[in-house]
C-alpha cells in the first residue's frame, strides 16, 4: 500500500509540472467515450456474500463467483443484473461472466487471483494466433473472462483487481511453464464493454485484453506492476474495433497499451483488422517497451488510430510501430499529437525486426505495408534519441509526417532512419533526410488527419482535465 501511495503522490506531482509548464492539451469529445459516462442501472443486484464467499484473502471463492453469475443469467433478458463485491480480500481462480452484467467492487474490495495454476483453466489459442504467444499450444485462461457477449460493465468505486503475478513471473523467467501466462482480463468476440474506475494490479501477463470486440470502453483506470515484471503490458486491443481508452495511469513492465491484429499467417487469414481506436490522457511510465505501440503482431491491420494528450516519463520507448517479413498485413491512418515526454530513451521507434514466428509455415515474402502515420505537437526533455526510424528494405514506410515536435537530445546522433519515406515541418533537432522535405505546402494531404467521423466540437480545457485526476 505504501508503493501505491508514493505512486499516486509522484502522478500528482507530474500533473502539477504538465499544468506549470503550460502544456496545451487539447480534448475532442467522441460519442463512443461518453457512453461511460451514464452508468447503467441494473434492476437486479447479489452480493458475492449471498454466495458463501469469504473475503478472507485464503477461502478460494471460485465457485461463490460462478455460482453467483450462474444466478444472474436468469435476468440477462429482464435489464441484466450487477454482482457487487464489497470491502475483503476474495480469492479465486478464473471465472466467466455473462451478457448484461455490472461486475461491481466497492472501493475497499480486492478480487485476488489465485496462486495455482490449476484455477486458471487451459484453452484454445487464439485463431488469429495459431498458438499460444509465449509456447505453442494452448494458454491459461484469465482470472476474468468472457466470450461471444454483449453489454458488459466491469466497475467500482476504484476497488482492486489483484492477479497476483509474481509466480507466474518466476515460472516464466524458471522456463518451468507448459501453456502461455493467463490476462488479468480477457473479453472475447464481445460488443458494448466499459471497464472503468478500477485498479489492476501485477497481472500475469498482458492486463486487459479486448479481442474480437467491437464498441469497447476502458476509462478512469490506473493499472499497476514492477518494472522488472516480464511482458506486463496494460491495455491490448486486438483485432478489435470501436475501442476509446482515457484518462489512465498505467506503470508495468512492457507496453502501456499495445494495438494488435494477430500473427502472420493467422493473423493474414482471419482478417480482422483493429481500427478506430481512441486514446487520450494517458499517463505512464516503463522501462522494457512503449508508451503506445502498434504491432508486433498487426498481420490483420491496423488503422484509424487517434492518440492525443500522452504524458510518459523515465521510461524506455514512447511510440514505435513493431513489424517483421511475414507479418503481413498493414499499419496505417496513425495520429498521434499533443505528446509530453520527460527522461525517454528513444521518442520514436519503428522497428522492422520483431522477427518470432508462431511457425515455420509463415511466408517470409508477405510485407507489411506501413504508411500515413503522422505525429505532431511534441515536446521533450531529457531524452536520449528522437528517432530509430526503420523500414525493410524493398518496403519502404511511405507518407510518415512529423510536425511541431522539439525535444532536447542527449546523444550525439538524435535520428536514425533507413528505408522510409514522408515530410517535416518544425523539427527541433532536424531531422533525418528522407524526411526533411517540408509538409507545406505541396505535401499537407499526403499526412493523415484524423477522418472526421471520430471527431466532434466538444472541448474540454486543460484545466478541467487536470481537476478531473
Amino acid at each position: 500500500m505504501e508503493c501505491c501511495r508514493q505512486l499516486v503522490v509522484l502522478v500528482d506531482v507530474l500533473l502539477v509540472l504538465a499544468f506549470c509548464g503550460h502544456i496545451a492539451w487539447t480534448v475532442k469529445a467522441s460519442s463512443q467515450c461518453k457512453q461511460a459516462l451514464s452508468r447503467e442501472i441494473r434492476p437486479h443486484s447479489v452480493a458475492i456474500t449471498e454466495f458463501g464467499a469469504v473475503g478472507d484473502g485464503v477461502t478460494l471463492n471460485t465457485k461463490a463467483f460462478q455460482n453467483a453469475i450462474f444466478y444472474l443469467n436468469s435476468f440477462s433478458d429482464k435489464g441484466g443484473a450487477k454482482l457487487f463485491v464489497p470491502a475483503g480480500r476474495w480469492l479465486t481462480g478464473s471465472f466467466d461472466l455473462i451478457s448484461h452484467l455490472t461486475l461491481w467492487l466497492d472501493k475497499d474490495a480486492v478480487i485476488l487471483g489465485s496462486n495455482n495454476p490449476d484455477d486458471w483453466p487451459v484453452v484454445d489459442p487464439l485463431p488469429s494466433y495459431g498458438r499460444g504467444v509465449e509456447l505453442p499450444g494452448g494458454r491459461h485462461r484469465s482470472l476474468i473472462y468472457g466470450r461471444n457477449l454483449t453489454d458488459v460493465i466491469i466497475t467500482g468505486d476504484n476497488g482492486t483487481i489483484d492477479g497476483q503475478g509474481s509466480v507466474w513471473w518466476n515460472w516464466f523467467q524458471r522456463k518451468t511453464l507448459d501453456y502461455t501466462r493467463p490476462h488479468l482480463v480477457e473479453l472475447m468476440n464481445s460488443t458494448g464493454v466499459v471497464i472503468s474506475n478500477l485498479t489492476f494490479l501485477n497481472s500475469p501477463f498482458w492486463t486487459i485484453h479486448p479481442v474480437y470486440c467491437s464498441h469497447v470502453i476502458v476509462q478512469n483506470v490506473t493499472i499497476l506492476a514492477p518494472l522488472d515484471s516480464p511482458n506486463t503490458d496494460g491495455i491490448n486491443p486486438d483485432s478489435s474495433n470501436d475501442v476509446c481508452i482515457e484518462d489512465c495511469y498505467i506503470s508495468t513492465g512492457d507496453d502501456l497499451i499495445a494495438i494488435k491484429s494477430g500473427w502472420d499467417e493467422y493473423g493474414i487469414s482471419f482478417a480482422r483488422p483493429s481500427t478506430n481506436i481512441i486514446i487520450r490522457r494517458l499517463i505512464g511510465h516503463n522501462r522494457n517497451g512503449s508508451g503506445i505501440a502498434i504491432g508486433s503482431e498487426m498481420s490483420g491491420g491496423v488503422s484509424e488510430v487517434y492518440a492525443e494528450n500522452l504524458y510518459f516519463f523515465y521510461s524506455s520507448t514512447a511510440i514505435t510501430i513493431k513489424t517483421a517479413r511475414g507479418r503481413g498485413g498493414y499499419v496505417r491512418n496513425i495520429y498521434i499529437l499533443n505528446v509530453t515526454l520527460v527522461g525517454v530513451d528513444t521518442a520514436i521507434r519503428f522497428d522492422s525486426t520483431f522477427s518470432p514466428h508462431p511457425d515455420d509455415f509463415y511466408d517470409p515474402n508477405a510485407l507489411p505495408v506501413i504508411e500515413r502515420i503522422t505525429i505532431k505537437d511534441v515536446i521533450g526533455n531529457n531524452i536520449k534519441v528522437a528517432g530509430l526510424l526503420k523500414g525493410i528494405e524493398g518496403d519502404t514506410f511511405h507518407h510518415v509526417c512529423l510536425l511541431n515536435i522539439a525535444l532536447t537530445i542527449t546523444s550525439g546522433s538524435p535520428w536514425n532512419c533507413s528505408h522510409i519515406q514522408g515530410y517535416s515541418a518544425m523539427v527541433s533537432p532536424e531531422t533525418c533526410e528522407p524526411l526533411k522535405e517540408s509538409i507545406y505546402p505541396n505535401h499537407s494531404s499526403d499526412c493523415y488527419h484524423l477522418s472526421n467521423h471520430l471527431r466532434s466540437s466538444g472541448n474540454q480545457n486543460k484545466g478541467s482535465w487536470l481537476h478531473s485526476w
